[in-house]
């Protein structure tokens, strides 16, 4: 292919791009060595992954961009701005209200991206005559180390994307292409000494910088975990019951990030602060409706019930109580004994020996009879 038709034809992809609402666009070789395929190995032996069992069962299609497609030779990676109009730390002041981590606070941003790369593909598909895949974080694609070979930022520290021009608020979509494309240089890492996003994890779940210990994280255990969160993550969790921003938040980058100019990405009303009184009380018709075409659908009720109870637990607003002792009945095991833990937390030791003489004779499962046994003194809060 000709090389002033290559120019023209990217000159033109990326002014499509921009027209489209993404916010940068660069272009990578996908054949080279990809050290990023052993650093997935030794995450996956180390344990750190959890029961994120994908990640262990296709890492052999993750550890390279052919392993997946071999046909691919370039990846045209896109970046598109979710930058939040207010310090998403400051959502956690508000102790009685849920906090959602800012990507999840609107509609689901794989429908909205993926649709618009698909018209960028089908163009770059027609001006090379060469087949195309688009991809948006549901493939087994690490889109991180190809945005930063791209040169569209660096993986940072807290091992998430930091661009110069929007800090840590990225959204990440891919277009493999067949054919080989001019590439832009990669982004060197501007960390520096900066500490601010390991300092700053509420879990301490950064084992070193650039390393990640999935399970100690807030966004792993509200999302991804199936379980009992583990009694030593429960105050430090705070009001947050639905991922974590804390480690993107404080990002000295964000002094150039931009807010939002998409107004599908921004914040639901009903999703920016969300009473915990009145989630405590979804049952799954209820979790389906209030989070209608949201990303958090997919955590499904229970989970979301049980990070509730922990935020009650944590919020010590004693006018939850009633809420907490309904919940001591809940058909699912995993919001009981978050029900429990709070009740431990909000009510006096008479009133929570009361209700442990009422409902203990009658649980049959054997963590939330364990949950009954472990608690009566509120747990203090981490040093």
């Amino acid at each position: 292919m000709e090389q002033g038709h290559l120019s023209d034809l990217i000159s033109e992809l990326n002014r499509r791009a921009l027209e489209l609402g993404f916010t940068s666009l660069a272009i990578t070789s996908v054949h080279d060595p990809w050290p990023a395929g052993a650093r997935l190995h030794e995450f996956i032996a180390k344990g750190y992954h959890g029961q994120m069992s994908w990640l262990a069962d296709e890492a052999h299609r993750r550890e390279h961009p052919n392993a997946m497609w071999p046909a691919a030779r370039s990846a045209i990676v896109l970046g598109f701005n979710y930058g939040p109009d207010h310090n998403p730390m400051d959502n956690l002041q508000h102790k009685s209200y849920g906090n959602i981590s800012v990507y999840a606070r609107a509609n689901d941003y794989h429908d909205l991206v993926k649709k618009k790369l698909k018209q960028l593909a089908r163009f770059i598909s027609e001006g090379t005559a060469k087949d195309v895949k688009v991809f948006v974080d549901t493939a087994p694609l690490m889109e991180k180390p190809l945005a930063a070979k791209a040169g569209l930022g660096w993986q940072g520290k807290h091992t998430n994307l930091v661009s110069r021009d929007f800090g840590s608020w990225l959204f990440l979509g891919v277009i493999l292409v067949e054919a080989e494309l001019p590439i832009n240089t990669p982004e060197t890492d501007h960390c520096g000494s900066c500490r601010a996003c390991l300092d700053i994890c509420p879990t301490k779940a950064f084992v070193a910088p650039y390393q990640l210990d999935a399970r100690a994280c807030i966004s792993y255990l509200t999302i991804e975990y199936k379980g009992h969160i583990a009694r030593k993550y429960r105050a430090a969790i705070g009001n947050r019951i639905y991922g974590c921003d804390d480690c993107l938040a404080v990002c000295p980058w964000n002094k150039y990030a931009k807010t939002a100019s998409e107004s599908k990405l921004h914040a639901r009303p009903e999703l920016s602060l969300p009473s915990l009184g009145e989630l405590a009380s979804l049952d799954d018709a209820g979790f389906r409706q209030v989070f209608r075409a949201s990303p958090i659908k997919r955590t499904g009720r229970d989970k979301m019930v049980r990070n509730v109870m922990i935020a009650i637990g944590n919020s010590g607003d004693v006018s939850f109580l009633p809420k907490v002792c309904a919940a001591l009945k809940d058909s699912s095991s995993l919001v009981r004994a978050m029900a429990v833990w709070a009740l431990a937390q909000l009510a006096s030791p008479d009133q929570f020996q009361k209700y442990k003489r009422q409902m203990l004779s009658t649980e049959t499962d054997k963590a939330v009879c364990m949950e009954w046994e472990n608690n009566g003194v509120p747990v203090l809060p981490p040093d």
